[in-house]
């Protein structure tokens, strides 16, 4: 033990192989310890004569080829670096606290913050879409929507008329019908003018029920004065379909949905065209100028002529000329008596006996605006050019002369629950799916059950 030192001397260690060539003081020279007398290791030529000794060749970490970028950015893009995964591995456990997982939520929603915030964005920006009036705004707007071109004119009758006050289902009807206008006209950005149809005595001899919705309309377009379409709506009518535009389901299409010639469909027998050659070529062609710009009114027709219940009337200077002479006192003095649906058979007369009235109107098939429940127009309902049909999905239904022998509230109710199934989201759908499959298993099983009681009672008799 006389020549080993375990510390530092000018013999050096007692371990050859701690000795360094930068020893000094006596330690072993670098000449002895690196025989080549090369005294510049770098890290690159130790890699390498390690890679020598293992017998593969050395691993480059500087590597900067397709396949080394490509796998390094998937692993900076990890949640956990491969460190991290590493260390877990090696006997250390991941916290799963409510406070840890927060936390690790918070950081992954850090990384991914823009695309979180875009989504965000977007879904905050449809919501406050549809809660607020934007909706409204833009589809009002002439240049998106073009909703403010249009007014739903809606009948109504506070007062229950003349003949009699209305009773609870009557109230029901009206206030079924009001909100399935409002709900419409909110969606479209259309405006709505509830009028009260209750008598007023505009002259000293006269009660003018059911004539009021001419003057009704005048008073509307007064207050309108930007709207170009005037609706006009029974109580008794429910929208089938709020998904309808009436942009969509009509005007876009004016010209490829109405006919002018009125022989296409002729309850009242009116002859068509006129002929008498004092008249204009336009007053005596069947179909007037054939442009859809000179259509100033629109009207369906039923089994007994014009029906009033739903029809359009346009912003003109010959509307306001029609709604003058329509409403004039003389005519209501002398034939309402005679007139049994009092304004729609004095709209019919004046078809047929006044030649200027015939080239600024046009008919609509009665189905697209305003169809026919059973009972109305024939007992069974399938007058497959009046009658609602539910595969078609018609627009509107009018209850018509539901109060003569009908049930106006049944009607009214079982239409507004169609409408509500029929346009359902698909949310309701899947609900009412769950649903209906519950009942078909209990239904099952109550069928079972019933054929073991029919067994054991068979068993029984036996």
């Amino acid at each position: 033990m006389g020549s080993r030192s375990p510390s530092p001397r000018p013999g050096g260690w007692s371990s050859p192989g701690l000795n360094t060539p930068y020893d000094t003081g006596g330690r072993s020279s670098p000449m002895r310890a690196y025989p080549n007398g090369n005294h510049n290791v770098t890290w690159s030529s130790a890699q390498a004569k390690s890679a020598e000794v293992k017998g593969y060749a050395a691993f480059n970490p500087r590597g900067q080829g397709f396949l080394g970028r490509h796998f390094r950015r998937i692993s900076t893009s990890l949640p956990f670096s491969y460190a991290d995964k590493e260390k877990l591995g090696r006997g250390r456990h991941q916290s799963n606290s409510p406070i840890e997982v927060l936390k690790r939520i918070g950081r992954m929603l850090w990384r991914l913050r823009r695309s979180v915030g875009l989504f965000l964005f977007i879904m905050l920006s449809i919501i406050i879409f549809y809660v607020t009036p934007l909706h409204r705004v833009y589809r009002r707007s002439s240049v998106f929507g073009g909703g403010s071109k249009f007014v739903i004119i809606l009948a109504a009758n506070q007062g229950g008329g003349v003949m009699e006050w209305k009773g609870p289902r009557e109230w029901a009807i009206e206030r079924d019908s009001v909100k399935n206008k409002k709900k419409y006209t909110q969606k479209w950005g259309y405006d709505l003018e509830i009028v009260d149809m209750s008598t007023k005595k505009r002259y000293a001899h006269e009660w003018r029920e059911s004539w009021e919705k001419v003057d009704t309309i005048r008073n509307a377009m007064r207050k309108y004065p930007h709207a170009e379409w005037f609706w006009w709506l029974d109580t008794n009518t429910f929208i089938m379909e709020p998904t309808y535009s009436l942009q969509k389901h009509i005007f876009n299409r004016l010209q490829d949905i109405t006919y002018r010639d009125i022989n296409a469909y002729n309850p009242l027998n009116i002859s068509h065209p006129l002929t008498e050659e004092y008249l204009d070529p336009e007053t005596r062609s069947p179909v007037g100028d054939g442009k859809v710009s000179s259509i100033n009114l629109v009207i369906p027709q039923d089994c007994g002529g014009f029906n009033l219940g739903s029809f359009f009337v346009r912003r003109s200077v010959w509307t306001d000329r029609l709604l003058d002479i329509w409403w004039d006192p003389v005519g209501y003095e002398q034939k309402h008596m005679a007139w049994e649906h009092k304004e729609q058979d004095a709209l019919e007369y004046m078809y047929a006996n006044q030649p200027w009235i015939r080239p600024h109107v046009a008919f609509i098939q009665q189905r697209m605006v305003n169809a026919f429940p059973p009972g109305a127009c024939g007992e069974k309902g399938d007058d497959p050019n009046i009658h609602y049909k539910e595969s078609d999905r018609d627009f509107l239904v009018n209850m018509a002369g539901c109060e003569w022998g009908r049930d106006c509230w049944a009607e009214m109710y079982s239409y507004r629950r169609l409408s509500d199934k029929l346009n359902r989201n698909p949310w309701e759908k899947f609900k009412d799916w769950i649903s209906d499959s519950v009942k078909a298993m209990r239904g099952g099983d109550k069928k079972v059950e019933k054929k073991k009681d029919e067994k054991k009672k068979g068993k029984g008799k036996q």
